[in-house]
């Protein structure tokens, strides 16, 4: 098995103007996502985008970036463009999509998300992390996993919801919006129409279900901050500048 790492990143924040670029401790956001996507010493990294000021940045400090269409309307949809053109002669049949917003991601989770993908049978793998707090448990924007154990701190992956669930007494696990994906179940994935519980839901991984794909849960110890608002940026700069 061969892996690569690909962090799409565009411009299009409407909360963040221009929030790849947005200053973290002296370098744009990007390029710390980048460096944490080194640091876990797992594959080759590129990132995928469609802003020439993005893929200059990247490529100041000496990473790989390649240009794709402006007019995806997922993450998904631009790495697939990316690994199409990086690499048409399908050498690298593992990707990871970091997603471009996670500059505190630690390297641990980075790699943990590659291990389900050594199974035959996984399709796709993401991490997740226990939640603790009650805030968690009923807020819609934190995306729960439901799912069954297959071996200590993983799981199959039976629904996501952003409702509170499962019911009942037992832990409830935060999914991470990090993917790890056979190559082949990509291109699948992409060639694939929004499902009904994937459109009601607003969660694209969904669709992987409904359509009897297989996906993986791991466990890991944190969730990463995702930068969404300029709060969450000087809360990213505090975290880095701590590290």
């Amino acid at each position: 098995m061969k892996p690569v790492i690909l962090i799409p990143a565009r411009m299009a924040s409407t909360r963040l103007p221009n929030k790849p670029l947005a200053d973290l401790n002296g370098e744009p956001m990007i390029v710390a996502v980048w460096r944490r996507a080194i640091e876990a010493d797992l594959a080759t990294v590129w990132v995928a985008t469609d802003t020439p000021e993005i893929a200059d940045a990247i490529q100041a400090v000496g990473g790989n970036a390649v240009m794709t269409r402006p007019d995806h309307p997922s993450g998904s949809d631009r790495i697939y463009e990316a690994i199409s053109r990086i690499d048409p002669e399908k050498r690298y049949d593992l990707l990871l999509n970091v997603q471009g917003d996670l500059p505190t991601v630690a390297a641990d989770t980075i790699r943990a998300v590659f291990e389900p993908l050594k199974d035959v049978d996984v399709d796709i793998s993401t991490p997740v992390a226990q939640i603790h707090s009650d805030e968690e448990r009923t807020a819609s924007s934190v995306v729960k996993m439901i799912g069954t154990p297959v071996s200590p701190r993983r799981f199959r992956a039976l629904y996501f919801t952003r409702a509170t669930a499962p019911w009942g007494e037992g832990p409830l696990y935060h999914h991470i919006g990090l993917y790890g994906w056979k190559r082949a179940a990509l291109e699948r994935f992409v060639q694939l129409s929004p499902s009904p519980l994937e459109q009601r839901e607003k969660l694209e991984q969904l669709r992987a279900l409904e359509h009897g794909m297989r996906i993986d849960a791991v466990e890991v110890d944190e969730v990463p901050l995702g930068v969404d608002t300029l709060a969450d940026l000087e809360e990213a700069r505090r975290r880095l500048a701590g590290k």
